[in-house]
């Protein structure tokens, strides 16, 4: 049995379409690991994959819940563990793809969550901010803002998720990232905002603004963020769609930093002028590896 494909980079890389074409080569069926992409009705900002581009391969854990509802790494690790056996049940080869490492890690590796890390927004202000002054003290963050409690309270999780003595992973896995130099990378983000704001993101988001919808999802997603603070007037659209890119690049750092120092990732340049290229050279990559 083939291992598990893992497909990770950055966003603007081109882990959709790789995944795609593994996938038709690998008898393999994907499996979402992009923490913005299970939320229904957010298509544009989260970059998700068009029926068109799937070419008949089966995927899963995209559009799963409301965009007002709580999905946590907790439910993404049962889910996702729950979807691999199925997938090899039929004989078919798992791939998970996409850009939240802290997923992907906790639904290949032996980590036990605690049953109070799973939501956080079932904690009233009051437990939040007693657990982050609990762990970081009262000087670190404003405890009268829940967002950044919030923040705190995931770095909090994320530095216990990183440090457990249970490290192992439970599946054979074959990782592959892709990669391009930053200037590169940085140019074909811009070029997806914009892409996004003509597809109709400002569209996609207006309705979830005018019913005061409020969830993590759209308070901290890229993309979203950003046009709230647009509707309500604190900016210019233009600045919106700037910060919307800025923030792009920032989160593309994270990425880099936490699929370098988390994951054994194999790293394989993005051939943007022909991507077959860089498509057969994975190909060969994960052959050789499982002959």
């Amino acid at each position: 049995m083939l291992p598990i494909i893992v497909v990770v980079g950055p966003t603007a890389v081109g882990k959709t379409k790789l995944s795609v074409a593994l996938a038709k080569h690998f008898h393999g069926e994907i499996i979402n690991a992009d923490s913005m992409q299970f939320y229904k009705e957010l298509d544009i900002g989260t970059a998700k994959i068009k029926e068109v581009e799937k070419e008949g391969i089966p995927h899963h854990l995209f559009d799963i819940v409301k965009v007002d509802e709580m999905y946590t790494v907790y439910d993404y690790q049962k889910d996702a563990r729950k979807k691999i056996e199925e997938i090899r049940s039929r004989g078919h080869v798992p791939i998970l793809v996409g850009g939240t490492g802290l997923y992907i890690k906790a639904a290949l590796y032996d980590y036990e969550f605690q049953e109070e890390e799973k939501v956080i927004c079932d904690l009233s202000d009051e437990e939040l901010k007693a657990y982050v002054v609990e762990h970081l003290g009262n000087q670190v963050v404003d405890l009268n803002n829940r967002r950044r409690l919030e923040r705190a309270y995931t770095k909090i999780q994320n530095h216990s998720f990183h440090h457990q003595k249970k490290d192992l992973p439970l599946y054979d896995f074959i990782c592959i990232g892709l990669t391009t130099d930053r200037e590169c990378l940085y140019q074909k983000i811009d070029e997806r905002v914009d892409l996004m704001m003509k597809e109709g993101l400002l569209e996609e988001v207006k309705p979830f603004y005018d019913q005061k919808i409020h969830s993590k999802a759209l308070m901290t997603g890229i993309g979203y963020k950003e046009l709230y603070a647009y509707f309500d007037q604190e900016i210019t659209l233009e600045d919106a769609i700037d910060q919307i890119k800025k923030n792009s690049r920032h989160y593309a750092k994270r990425q880099y930093t936490f699929f370098r120092h988390q994951l054994p990732v194999t790293w394989f340049e993005s051939n943007y002028e022909d991507f077959q290229k860089t498509i057969d050279t994975c190909i060969k990559y994960i052959e050789k590896g499982v002959d």
